[in-house]
């Protein structure tokens, strides 16, 4: 019988967001995922260096991969360095990624990651199944979001 650890605070420091992501898609759902990452990639992540900006998720041969997911260099990690936007396998339970499977095949909905952060010592990507907005529903967001901050303004005058 292993010895019992200590219950630990579940503590994330996040890396990088994707800010642009909830104004081109409305999220439906989301998910925490691993990545799987070598050792400079993970070195350059404490470090802060990725962006999120033009990745998304793709199902194939029954698995979820990232594409695009853009991971700096690491500085000092010479010939053993990464390649910086590698297609990156994530990790997730067979009954998740068979729900994802059949909302991405037969809904026509997107993979996109809202957020890289660190759990616990590990890389997690938030993942979000989305459906990408139409123009005129970005016009609708951005009207609602001027009203709310008028109203904001209004009740701080008084």
């Amino acid at each position: 019988m292993p010895p019992e650890r200590p219950p630990q605070s579940s503590t994330s420091e996040t890396i990088a967001t994707n800010r642009r992501a909830r104004f081109d898609y409305a999220v439906l759902e989301t998910w925490e995922a691993g990545i799987v990452l070598t050792g400079t990639e993970v070195k350059s992540l404490r470090d802060g260096k990725a962006q999120l900006t033009d990745s998304y998720g793709i199902v194939k041969d029954g698995e979820i991969w990232l594409l695009n997911l853009h991971i700096a260099p690491y500085a000092q990690g010479n010939q053993f360095n990464h390649e910086p936007t590698r297609t990156r396998k994530l990790l997730l339970h067979k009954k998740e990624i068979r729900r994802l499977i059949g909302s991405v095949e037969r809904q026509g909905l997107t993979l996109v990651p809202l957020e890289l952060y660190f759990k616990d010592g590990r890389a997690k990507v938030k993942l979000a199944l989305a459906k990408g907005k139409q123009l005129h529903d970005k016009r609708q967001d951005l009207k609602e979001k001027d009203a709310m901050r008028e109203v904001a303004r209004v009740f701080r005058k008084r």
